[in-house]
């Protein structure tokens, strides 16, 4: 998997690409963490448009930035969440955690 960070005034938008899985924790956690430094943010979005997989780490993953998130006061976005990747999303009720695009 590609994790790009780009940040767009207040937003941060994690750009994620291929397989998200257990074995891009370490791209996924540098992403979000200088997402969360930047004293300008003021939301996180996580676009999931190209990821063509996520498992139950990537699920992990996410949840470990919402928290991390929330204790900054961040909200944080799954956007363009499209086919598999929505419907495993579905089925593990995040649309209850986060705001989904």
């Amino acid at each position: 998997m590609q994790a790009e960070l780009k940040t767009e005034r207040e937003n941060a938008v994690i750009h994620l690409t291929g397989r998200f899985d257990f074995s891009s924790h370490s791209e996924f956690k540098q992403c979000y963490e200088a997402a969360l430094i930047e004293p300008m943010v003021r939301r996180i979005s996580v676009d999931l448009e190209s990821v063509e997989y996520l498992d139950s780490a990537a699920l992990g993953m996410l949840l470990l930035l919402k928290e991390r998130a929330t204790a900054r006061a961040l909200p944080v976005a799954l956007v363009n969440c499209n086919g598999l990747v929505k419907e495993l999303l579905d089925v593990a009720n995040f649309g209850v955690v986060f705001e989904m695009q």
